[in-house]
């Protein structure tokens, strides 16, 4: 697989989906049975698990994989299976005469039918009249996401890469993972994943970059963000836990660095939990190791896709409210 970016063409606004472009799909076994394959884990290492594949996933992946043979314009890059879904990277290497969403639909036509020919395999005679009666195995259409952005694409191959050692991870450690209810602070009530136990600690502290200190930056004053950045990580080293939304470059950048040093930090999400979360690469592991806590007020949305203005000020409010339990230590000053 191609390393270097400038060798990809990337999807451009206004292409309606019929353009070149990379695409992560994802097919879902509905009733979320791990009928698809199961989860090896050897030693109970997660480093080393593994998904053994089932028959019908040998037809599902041979279905997938003759997909160029009918549309020439799409090489399969990457895929992964798991028990109950197939994630898959598709690169659209010339424009189409019609749209991703519709080779996608029709691919899903036909796994529609290898499911329904597997459900009826498995399904008595007695208890079925006909071919409908059998349970769709693929009842939902895959989900399409394109990767627009630079670097979307790595990240997107070390998921794939990394998924069956993160079920692992979660099903050896259940307890860090699953949504923790009713958590109250400040008047507000929030849904967590990972430690709460980090909410005891002795001393919290926002990480906020203020627009001022960009604006300074830019204009070849750095000191203040220099100064602020750095004054972030000196806490954490001294026992500060971090708290933020982690919204802008800056402050990412902050928290690449206590991630890193594997320091605690309490992570605002900006949507909710769904039944089958995972963090994000960064965050996973320390999740798994107690040392984050990700916490959020609202209900998780699935068609939710950017942060907005308003949701950015609430959480770092929200962030600052969780700082007031304790008396925060002066950063860059």
């Amino acid at each position: 697989m191609p390393s270097n970016h400038d060798t990809w063409q990337w999807q451009e606004p206004g292409t309606a989906w019929r353009g070149i472009g990379i695409y992560h799909v994802t097919l879902t076994v509905t009733s979320r049975q791990p009928v698809l394959g199961s989860l090896v884990i050897p030693d109970n290492d997660p480093k080393q698990a593994r998904v053994e594949w089932s028959a019908l996933w040998r037809q599902v992946l041979g279905h997938m994989l003759d997909l160029p043979k009918r549309r020439p314009e799409i090489r399969i890059v990457s895929y992964c299976l798991m028990p109950d879904h197939l994630h898959a990277i598709w690169h659209v290497t010339k424009p189409m005469p019609t749209s991703i969403l519709s080779v996608v639909r029709g691919f899903w036509q036909g796994e529609k039918k290898i499911g329904r020919a597997y459900s009826m395999s498995i399904t008595p005679h007695s208890m079925r009249e006909n071919e409908h009666t059998a349970d769709p195995l693929f009842h939902e259409m895959p989900f399409v996401r394109p990767l627009s952005r630079r670097g979307q694409l790595d990240t997107m191959v070390n998921y794939l890469i990394l998924n069956p050692q993160r079920l692992a991870t979660k099903r050896l450690m259940p307890g860090f993972f699953r949504v923790q209810e009713g958590i109250e602070i400040a008047e507000r009530t929030y849904r967590g994943i990972g430690n709460a136990a980090l909410l005891q600690a002795a001393r919290f502290a926002p990480v906020h970059v203020r627009r001022t200190m960009i604006d300074e930056a830019m204009h070849g004053d750095n000191k203040r963000l220099r100064d602020y950045m750095n004054g972030c990580v000196v806490a954490a080293r001294q026992g500060t836990v971090m708290v933020s939304p982690f919204i802008s470059d800056k402050e990412k950048e902050v928290m690449v660095v206590l991630l890193a040093e594997e320091h605690p930090i309490i992570y605002i999400a900006d949507n909710g939990f769904s039944d089958y979360y995972k963090p994000s690469d960064g965050l996973f592991d320390a999740v798994a190791a107690g040392r984050v806590l990700i916490l959020s007020p609202w209900e998780y949305d699935p068609s939710k896709r950017h942060v907005t203005r308003p949701e950015c000020v609430t959480m770092n409010q929200m962030a600052e409210e969780i700082c007031s339990l304790s008396d925060p230590p002066a950063i860059g000053a």
